[in-house]
């Protein structure tokens, strides 16, 4: 899609949101502001959507290199996951064997190799056995979400907190430092940043680019050109995962400093960075104010849930019909007639230098 047409499905999004939040018994235009004044309009507001925005742009650059080789990872949330129990796993089994300053690149490099093991493996489940990669990935994600469910009721509940399913918080090595004032865990955001960056920079500049674009464009012709649609498919959604595993070690280390419900670590990110990628034409360059744009409305929507005493599925469906607005515009402009040149194009009014 075009930027205008982005911008244009954006619109509509936004417009048939508003109408939904009426239907609940808001007035739209009241919700619409509340919405994006509460995110935007204070500095406690905007530090919590930058908060939210960290995992949407890892999870969403992830997302966007994907999808722009036509691999559609449904499943950015179990990796995510994955990604939060490995980090979990080093820093509780680490604490005592690393030097401090080591804690944090390893609890980021364990949380890396957990959503790409995860990711990995539907593209294995894809490229070996032919799954759908929708179904396969979507799949996982309640695999994950069950993992932790039993690590944290069984083999990882800590033994200081108190009967609750939680593990032990982490040492204080392994916590971010964030902001002052606000919840901002900084590694993570510069993380973040470098990686839809790097992810932009390889698209347009590295082999491993073009092959991607080659996928996503026509795959017949990128095996004529020597390309291995099956490598170039498990590398994509070992990155993919990699990306949204980070996020989640972003947010057991840096929000929570220990693993707790599955619900708890993620709030539906890996879903909502479906959103960012498509919002950003899956331009990882563009996820970052895409993932700004989309953590608005989630922490403006916690705001309207209390102030206008809407039910908490109300964001869900606002954001759900914004992503069903951009999938619509994706179907249409791919549909929409192109104009062909005139046979005639070039010629001059007698009919060109060969007319008599």
């Amino acid at each position: 899609m075009t930027a205008r047409s982005t911008l244009g499905a954006l619109a509509v999004g936004l417009l048939l949101g508003s109408f939904s939040l009426g239907v609940m018994g808001a007035d739209p235009l009241q919700a619409l502001s509340s919405i994006f004044l509460g995110s935007f309009a204070s500095a406690y507001g905007f530090g919590e959507t930058v908060t939210k925005a960290i995992p949407l742009m890892l999870a969403g650059t992830g997302l966007a290199l994907a999808f722009r080789g036509r691999l559609w990872n449904i499943g950015a949330e179990g990796q995510l996951l994955a990604g939060a129990v490995a980090a979990t796993g080093a820093a509780l089994s680490l604490k005592d064997l690393l030097p401090g300053f080591l804690m944090v690149p390893a609890l980021f490099a364990a949380g890396a190799a957990g959503g790409a093991a995860w990711g990995l493996l539907a593209g294995w489940l894809k490229t070996r056995f032919q799954v759908n990669e929708v179904i396969g990935s979507l799949m996982l994600n309640y695999i994950a979400a069950e993992a932790v469910q039993y690590l944290i009721y069984g083999p990882w509940k800590g033994a200081t907190q108190f009967g609750f399913p939680y593990t032990d918080n982490f040492c204080a090595a392994a916590t971010l430092p964030v902001i002052a004032g606000t919840r901002v865990h900084a590694p993570t955001l510069a993380v973040a940043l470098a990686a839809a960056g790097g992810a932009f920079w390889a698209l347009r500049r590295m082999r491993f680019g073009f092959e991607v674009r080659a996928l996503g464009g026509n795959p017949e012709a990128a095996r004529y050109a020597g390309i291995d649609p099956a490598r170039t498919a498990l590398i994509l959604m070992a990155l993919s995962g990699g990306l949204a595993g980070l996020a989640g070690a972003g947010e057991a280390a840096g929000i929570h400093h220990h693993l707790t419900y599955p619900w708890a670590v993620s709030s539906g990110y890996g879903y909502s960075a479906i959103i960012v990628a498509w919002v950003a034409g899956l331009n990882p360059l563009l996820v970052v104010p895409s993932a700004l744009f989309l953590g608005g409305i989630l922490v403006g929507g916690d705001a309207i849930q209390t102030s206008m005493g809407l039910p908490a599925s109300a964001i869900s469906l606002f954001n759900g019909i914004l992503l069903l607005s951009l999938m619509g515009g994706e179907f249409f402009a791919r549909r929409r007639p192109q104009r062909s040149p005139s046979p005639l194009a070039g010629e001059g009014r007698d009919g060109g230098p060969g007319h008599k």
